[in-house]
């Protein structure tokens, strides 16, 4: 486990500013309503680690069950962070784990006291309605007698169709209640009624299944629940007249990927991006920048709170020492010579600025990754440096997966194998909080 930092012990570092005084909570009275959380495998199904977020700042307790369709679009392992939970996977007849030696299903569907299926395809709710059992959910499904809550989604003219009708009616009239779906942007960019509800509103209709107070005051829940984390992302572009400018290919999915992760987990987040084209991801702050000044004044406002500062953006390291007010003209033949000045270096000032967080910095190399890494971490004052090497096309710079090495103060580097980006932000989350230590 890394050590030595700062003179504080990694206990310390470990609780969020708000928890270091009291670290204990009082239980609540009486046992947590219990949700089976069924996930099918449309584009929707990514919201499903949003509606376990929102079930459990209500006090929920949840266990889930992907389909394995929608293990495509949500990892398992997101969503058993997230719940604090076993997932369900596909060896529904296993009697590894179950209680008293009861097969999976019977001990999900006698733990849960209702069960939701949201995003519900055109599949699953025809093999609800007609009460098919050839996977895990549908089986659970099956077995079931209590309160079922749906949310459909999918195509708007899959919606239409007769025999999409037809089962809905038939859920309907057997108690189930459909929640959606509702008019909006699609997965193939049209617009149309298809889209998934939101998940406060599946959450309320859950709630009111339950008989639990609705709109009751929501509290941080997840393993990051009380920190602030400030992320920075995405390039920074340094003017050199109006319209030209010097910059990288950061694309910023790193970044947000981590701030996205962050969030999910219960963190308050703050995210200061650069100059990107990415979707601010939910439950966010989000600060635009465009240079490194500003990314500078940025962190100056939002680091002396945080508990984690994660340096993922890629600062420029030069600036011109002069902006051109207007447009600079081509003359002669002989080219121009562009006179730089450096920028301040934002994560070794980091030590400063926020003496009392954790520090995270990335190393995005060519060549000698590790003595650079290396070479970083004590330079900048950083308790971890993230390296990757760019130099190949398929991670790093622009591309949706990446595969890191994390250098700590003290003990072994942790090697993260080639993932996609979201699933790596929170492996490294995990590490971070975890002073060292990571699930295989």
């Amino acid at each position: 486990m890394p050590g030595g930092m700062h003179g504080r012990s990694n206990a310390a570092r470990l609780l969020p500013r708000a928890a270091r005084a009291a670290t204990s909570v009082p239980d609540a009275p009486g046992r947590a309503a219990r949700v089976l959380l069924g996930i099918s495998g449309g584009i929707a199904a990514y919201k499903g680690a949003y509606l376990v977020r929102r079930l459990r700042e209500r006090g929920i307790a949840v266990r889930c069950a992907p389909t394995l369709a929608a293990e495509s679009f949500v990892s398992p392992l997101t969503l058993e962070v997230l719940s604090g939970e076993r997932v369900y996977g596909q060896s529904y007849l296993s009697r590894d784990g179950g209680v008293d030696g009861a097969e999976l299903h019977v001990e999900a569907a006698q733990w849960a006291d209702l069960l939701c299926v949201a995003p519900a395809t055109a599949n699953t709710l025809a093999r609800l309605s007609l009460g098919l059992a050839d996977d895990f959910l549908s089986t659970t499904a099956l077995m079931f007698e209590g309160p079922v809550v749906v949310a459909p989604a999918m195509h708007d003219a899959m919606w239409r169709k007769p025999q999409v009708e037809a089962r809905v009616e038939a859920l309907c009239a057997r108690g189930v209640e459909m929640v959606g779906p509702v008019e909006g942007a699609l997965a193939s960019g049209e617009r149309g009624l298809g889209r998934m509800a939101e998940p406060e509103t599946i959450v309320e209709a859950v709630c009111r299944k339950l008989a639990l107070p609705e709109g009751a005051a929501a509290s941080p829940a997840g393993p990051l629940a009380g920190w602030r984390v400030v992320v920075t992302a995405g390039p920074t572009y340094e003017a050199i007249d109006p319209i030209r400018f010097l910059g990288n290919r950061s694309s910023g999915r790193m970044g947000f990927a981590l701030a996205r992760q962050a969030a999910l987990r219960g963190a308050d987040v703050t995210l200061v991006a650069g100059p990107v084209n990415q979707e601010t991801p939910e439950g966010v702050r989000r600060i635009d920048v465009v240079a490194a000044s500003e990314m500078q004044a940025a962190l100056e406002q939002a680091a002396p709170a945080a508990d984690l500062v994660v340096m993922a953006a890629a600062v420029a390291d030069y600036r011109p020492r002069e902006r051109a007010d207007r447009k600079l003209k081509k003359s002669g033949a002989d080219g121009m010579v562009l006179e730089l000045a450096q920028n301040p270096d934002l994560l070794a000032g980091l030590a400063s600025l926020a003496p009392e967080a954790m520090r995270v910095g990335f190393a995005a190399e060519t060549h000698d990754l590790e003595d650079s890494a290396r070479g970083k971490l004590e330079a900048k004052q950083a308790d971890w440096i993230v390296a990757n090497d760019v130099s190949r096309p398929d991670i790093g710079f622009e591309a949706t997966d990446n595969e890191v090495v994390v250098f700590g103060r003290g003990g072994a580097p942790v090697r993260f194998p080639k993932q996609s980006k979201d699933e790596l932000a929170g492996r490294l989350l995990e590490l971070f909080a975890g002073g060292g230590t990571v699930s295989s």
